[in-house]
């Protein structure tokens, strides 16, 4: 087997070991620890609770999934728009640097209630407007730094030979850029999920996967807020994946070597 077939297949086989052995090491705890369903409700509880309120989780999932994919895409076409202008031109890149920066250390907890009080209590706006924050700062940062990857040298050369703006920009800025534009949606993905979550969380609309985690906390229902829970990662999942995959789509696009 070739190298290349066995890394793709350690890559598959690596997390599901490490699934096995964290499912294991749960069920060795409720069973033969007997720690308290209060503390850490057991696998086939969790999994009965998923059964029995699939359809609200369902439901739940999708709600949390697009507040969520909101977020994302809005915050990233701004960021990335932001990134473009500040590398063009130092004085906005100075006149965004003390913005970006309080954004990034902006409380979620503090904010999620007073948007959610702004935008009304049957609104989700308040909760796609912090999944947009959140995922704004990761892909501002990444663009920035990614556009100016590309040095005087490398625009000289493609000026000698006659390249347009345009040419340089697909062969030579866009493809320099894109490793760190990626790496900023991919962190901005897992961000938009939790930042929708936690918004969920603290008011608004009782939809959602942190609406339901909430009130099945309240009402003592541990393993209902388990397998709400257990719904949030598949989420964060998912969208994990799905910036794999546009990365891979992108790697393919690009001019050779571009992604590298």
């Amino acid at each position: 087997m070739s190298a290349p077939a066995t890394e793709r297949i350690g890559k598959i086989v690596a997390p599901v070991v490490v699934g096995a052995l964290g499912l294991a090491l749960w069920q060795f705890l409720v069973t033969v620890v007997k720690v308290s369903p209060v503390l850490l409700p057991g696998p086939e509880q969790i999994w009965q609770e998923w059964q029995d309120n699939s359809t609200a989780i369902r439901e739940a999932f999708w709600i949390t999934g697009t507040n969520a994919l909101y977020g994302l895409v809005f915050g990233t076409v701004v960021g990335i728009v932001l990134a473009a202008l500040a590398a063009w031109a130092r004085l906005i890149d100075g006149m965004l640097a003390f913005v970006v920066a309080g954004l990034a250390v902006i409380p979620i907890v503090a904010l999620a209630p007073v948007l959610n009080s702004m935008y009304g209590a049957d609104s989700q706006y308040g909760r796609r407007a912090i999944a947009a924050i959140a995922a704004f700062v990761p892909v501002y940062v990444n663009t920035v730094r990614g556009l100016r990857q590309t040095t005087p040298q490398h625009r000289d050369l493609m000026h000698s030979y006659s390249a347009s703006p345009w040419q340089t920009f697909r062969s030579l800025t866009l493809p320099s850029a894109a490793p760190f534009i990626l790496t900023g949606i991919r962190v901005a993905s897992s961000l938009a999920v939790i930042s929708a979550l936690v918004a969920e969380y603290f008011g608004g609309p009782r939809k959602g996967l942190g609406s339901f985690i909430s009130t099945s906390a309240a009402t003592s229902a541990y393993a209902r807020a388990g397998a709400y829970v257990m719904a949030a990662i598949v989420l964060g999942l998912v969208a994990y994946v799905a910036t794999v995959l546009l990365e891979r789509l992108v790697q393919w696009r690009l001019p050779a070597g571009g992604t590298r």
